[in-house]
C-alpha cells in the first residue's frame, strides 16, 4: 500500500462523541472574563479554551444526558444576532443548549452555563397565541386549575423555582380577585434551579443536577402537554398582544 494511501476503515464505523469530564474552574473564569470584556479579541484569544472547556463539555453532557432521556442534542451559537438590539456587544454571556424530541413530557430539556454557574431548567418557555388561550382556560377550570396549583407547589417543594414573563395585571377577560391569578398572568410556565460554579463543578454533581432537575420538573411538562400542547399556528403568527 502507498504511504499516501489512507488505512483501511470501516465507513459504517462511529466516532465516539468526548467523554464529559465535568465543569472545571477556568469555564467560570473565562464566563467572568467574557462579562468584562465583550469583544472579539478576547473571545479570539480564549477561543481554544471556549470550544473545549465551555461548549465542547456542554455538549459532551447533553449528548450523554440524551442516552438516558432521548431526544437529540442542541448547542446554540455564542454570538448573538445583532440585527436589532442596540446592545452591540458580540457574544452572549452564557452558553446554552437543549435537548429536543425526547422520551420525557415537556418540548425540551435546557442547559445553560454562565459565570454564576450552571442552570437546568424545563418547560413551556414561550406560549404561542393559541397555547396561552388554552393555557388560561384550563388554570381557570376548576378541576385542571388546582391540579396545577399543586403540581406547582410540588415542584416548589423539590427546590425548582418557577419562571416565565407575565402580564403585570388580569389578561383580558379574567378578574383581577380570582383565586390563580397569579398564575392566569403568566406568558411562560418553566421549572428549574441553579448550581453554583464556585471552584468548578465535578462530572457526577453536574449530570445528577441537571438530570434531577429534569426528572423533578416532569410533573409540570406533564400538565402542559396535557391541557396546552404545541401550537397549531405558522410561526410568523404566533406572536401579538396576549
Amino acid at each position: 500500500m502507498s504511504q499516501l494511501e489512507p488505512p483501511d476503515t470501516d465507513p459504517r464505523a462511529r466516532v465516539e462523541p468526548p467523554l464529559f469530564q465535568g465543569f472545571g474552574p477556568q469555564v467560570f473564569e473565562w464566563f467572568a472574563g467574557l462579562e468584562r470584556d465583550n469583544s472579539r479579541p478576547y473571545f479570539t484569544a480564549t477561543r481554544e479554551l471556549y470550544e473545549r472547556d465551555v461548549r465542547g463539555a456542554l455538549e459532551a453532557m447533553l449528548d450523554e444526558l440524551a442516552l438516558s432521556f432521548g431526544g437529540e442534542a442542541r448547542v446554540f451559537r455564542q454570538q448573538r444576532d445583532l440585527r436589532f438590539t442596540p446592545d452591540k456587544t458580540p457574544y452572549k454571556t452564557r452558553t446554552y443548549g437543549v435537548i429536543g424530541g425526547t422520551s420525557v413530557p415537556g418540548p425540551g430539556l435546557y442547559a445553560q452555563l454562565s459565570a454564576s454557574g450552571l442552570y437546568a431548567g424545563t418547560g413551556y418557555w414561550r406560549l404561542a397565541r393559541d397555547q396561552l388561550e388554552r393555557f388560561r382556560a384550563a388554570v381557570a377550570d376548576d378541576a385542571a386549575g388546582p391540579e396545577l396549583e399543586a403540581v406547582t407547589a410540588g415542584v416548589e417543594d423539590a427546590g425548582l423555582e418557577l419562571a416565565g414573563e407575565s402580564l403585570r395585571t388580569a389578561p383580558r377577560g379574567y378578574p383581577r380577585e380570582h383565586p390563580r391569578i397569579g398564575l392566569l398572568r403568566r406568558k411562560a410556565l418553566i421549572a428549574g434551579r441553579a448550581l453554583t460554579g464556585d471552584g468548578g463543578i465535578g462530572r457526577d454533581a453536574a449530570l445528577e443536577h441537571v438530570a434531577g432537575t429534569w426528572r423533578a420538573a416532569e410533573p409540570l411538562n406533564a400538565w402542559l402537554d396535557a391541557h396546552v400542547g404545541p401550537s397549531t399556528l405558522p410561526r410568523e403568527t404566533r406572536g401579538g398582544r396576549r
